[in-house]
């Protein structure tokens, strides 16, 4: 079974009491309960494997931000969707050139203002936006410095009244590890006034994976989604140690990867 970093540098893990998530076979009690069938074949591999979390996420994200077809909005699941255009924020060169390369306006945040940049591009205010970055957001000054913030902020300011705001991103009750005592506590600053005056909505929450898993199979097997297009690397298990650091730094064009632990 093929193994991905899926939205981020996870690898396997291990199931709650159940040790041995670095074996070559796991213990997985109920595993039934997640399991989706898929069709015989290598065919759509890459695509398939984005099923366990980052495309039903992001198609999430869509969703609870009330998109509906002919407006802007941001990512591939939302292309799929249907809108008028679509802005990526970003700040890493390989995640930019993917998003244009699927039909996005690649907007890149260490340069300027992402927000001031969408609204000259888009001649005002875009109507949804999605979060999927969520608390471990980078400044915009310094890549190495959380903002936990920072992306709902921009997310206020650049959705247009009514508009509708989708985070899929994560977020906790607290973080020890943050830079000021209200994010360690899992508080916010927010312009909050702004967001009440501007009558937005917001949609948030964990994606539950199942209620899109079957019907975005299917969009893979009829041709209509490629969400394997973000994989940029195949690699073996015994890579895997260096291949985690240089993911982690984003280094040599590293964007989704896939473990083959037999390879």
């Amino acid at each position: 079974m093929n193994q991905g970093f899926a939205g981020g540098a996870y690898g396997y893990v291990s199931m709650g009491p159940y040790r041995g998530g670095q074996a070559q076979y796991i213990r997985v009690p109920y595993a039934d309960f997640n399991a989706l069938k898929l069709p015989p074949g290598n065919e759509h591999e890459k695509d398939f494997i984005t099923l366990a979390d980052i495309f039903p996420t992001g198609w999430h994200g869509v969703v609870i931000s009330g998109f509906k077809p002919g407006e802007s909005m941001a990512a591939y699941s939302a292309i799929l969707q249907g809108p008028s255009k679509v802005y990526v924020v970003d700040r890493v060169p390989e995640c930019l050139a993917k998003a244009k390369e699927i039909g996005a306006i690649p907007i890149d945040f260490s340069k300027s203002d992402a927000v001031e940049q969408i609204k000259k591009q888009h001649d005002g205010m875009v109507d949804r936006g999605v979060d999927a970055v969520g608390y471990q957001a980078s400044s915009s000054s310094d890549k190495k410095k959380e903002e936990p913030n920072a992306v709902l902020k921009a997310l206020i300011a650049v959705v247009k009244p009514t508009g509708g705001i989708g985070v899929p991103g994560l977020y906790v009750p607290a973080d020890p590890g943050a830079a000021d005592e209200q994010s360690r506590e899992g508080n916010l600053v927010l312009p909050f006034g702004k967001f009440f005056e501007k009558g937005l909505s917001m949609g948030t929450g964990q994606c539950n994976v199942k209620a899109y898993n079957r019907y975005l199979r299917d969009l893979i097997v009829a041709g209509r989604a490629k969400p394997g297009f973000i994989v940029s690397h195949e690699i073996g298990l015994d890579e895997a140690v260096e291949v985690y650091k240089k993911f982690d730094n984003r280094e040599e064009g590293y964007t989704k990867v896939i473990i083959h632990p037999n390879k």
